[in-house]
């Protein structure tokens, strides 16, 4: 007697993955941490440049009024284009700082400036749309547009135009395919370049004549030495400002930031911000808004960035590191390291396993050049800066 047939079950097939996010790399800078860690969890010391991230705390004014907040117990959704109060400071913020007037029903609260890039970039660009970004440039702009199915286009910028986007390089890059948006960061990521009022008023220019979305990143403003950052609004009111609390008042952890846009763009990123995330964080809205009164603090803490900007522009040059690009702010230091290596992967590598000293490779930030460069954050403290110094310099002695 023969049992039941069963029938025959097929092998599983995995789902594919998405191509786009295929195609998304690594932000090293990330990696490099993780390496970091490792080697400090073995009991070893690590000296973190590595990281754009400010070593000091919250200021404390700033932690304060979130203590009193989480005392009345209820911690709910806002709106969902921000809560009204810190929408009108960021607002009187720009009248104060730049003497520019926008409206509060124009800025958005943002789930840091990493949210504001996602909602421009889903409200402007249709799939496939082109976007001109530097080369080098902050290597999350890439990813993101291509994890929404854009193509970034990485212009290649050097000391002739101060690293910064030209009218011409646009018209070229617009004319071989066209954009559909530009975007440029002052001061700039990897490189610390401000950008002239002049230069922003003439690619706004460019934008507007070719009819394409500028987006201005001015997450680093506030962090200047020589001269204040002109935000793109001074230039041009269509301009869509990108904007965060967590460099110039150490909120990283806190991913709170802000988009100002034109009013035609607020009811469709009212909407998209409704479906992606609700809302931001109250107690990081309220977060927000106490940081404008806690200016003292925050220019305290870019007190010591200055100081440790000063003693490494000295004492880089005299180890041998001496290649590097204006240090107009921000706080990173962007060096050649040709002399020593073309291969900056390796080369941070092993900074990191023979001094302890984390740093960035420049392939991060430049997937054509960043081979020879690399990138030191000073957001540390000054004896952090004095002894990853003493260590490099000690390493590069003996190679």
């Amino acid at each position: 007697m023969t049992g039941p047939a069963f029938p025959v079950v097929p092998a599983p097939v995995a789902p594919a993955l998405a191509e786009r996010a295929g195609r998304v790399a690594p932000f090293i800078v990330m990696d490099v941490m993780n390496q970091a860690a490792a080697i400090e969890r073995k009991g070893g010391s690590v000296v973190h440049m590595e990281v754009g991230q400010p070593s000091a705390p919250t200021p404390l004014s700033i932690r304060e009024a979130v203590s009193r907040a989480l005392e009345h117990g209820r911690i709910g959704y806002t709106q969902a284009l921000g809560a009204d109060s810190l929408r009108a400071r960021i607002a009187r913020h720009y009248a104060e700082a730049y003497g520019v007037d926008v409206e509060a029903e124009r800025v958005v609260v943002t789930t840091g400036s990493s949210g504001g890039f996602l909602l421009a970039f889903l409200a402007c660009f249709q799939p496939g749309a082109r976007i001109a970004i530097t080369a080098p440039g902050y290597p999350a702009y890439r990813n993101i547009l291509i994890a929404l199915g854009l193509e970034p286009v990485a212009i290649p910028v050097g000391p002739e135009t101060r690293f910064a986007l030209t009218p011409e390089l646009i018209q070229k890059a617009h004319a071989q395919a066209p954009l559909a948006g530009v975007l440029t960061m002052s001061p700039g990521n990897p490189t610390g370049v401000v950008m002239t009022p002049e230069a922003i008023a003439d690619v706004a220019a460019c934008c507007r004549r070719l009819g394409l979305w500028y987006i201005s990143d001015e997450i680093y403003h506030g962090l200047t030495y020589e001269a204040p950052a002109t935000t793109a609004l001074s230039a041009d009111p269509d301009a869509i400002v990108v904007n965060s609390f967590s460099k110039y008042y150490c909120m990283t952890g806190w991913r709170v930031g802000w988009l100002v846009v034109p009013q035609r763009l607020v009811r469709t990123i009212e909407r998209l911000q409704q479906n992606l995330s609700i809302s931001v964080p109250y107690l990081s809205q309220v977060a927000g808004e106490a940081a404008f009164e806690a200016t003292a603090e925050c220019e305290a803490i870019k007190a010591g960035y200055a100081q440790n900007r000063a003693l490494l522009l000295e004492a880089l040059p005299q180890i041998g590191l001496g290649d590097f690009l204006p240090v107009d702010g921000a706080f990173y230091i962007y060096l050649d390291i040709g002399r020593y290596s073309n291969d900056s992967m390796s080369f941070c590598r092993n900074v990191l396993e023979g001094t302890g000293v984390a740093i960035t490779p420049g392939l991060d930030f430049d997937e054509a050049r960043g081979a020879r460069t690399v990138r030191l954050s000073f957001a540390g403290s000054l004896g952090e800066c004095e002894e990853a110094v003493s260590r490099f310099g000690s390493w590069l002695k003996r190679r």
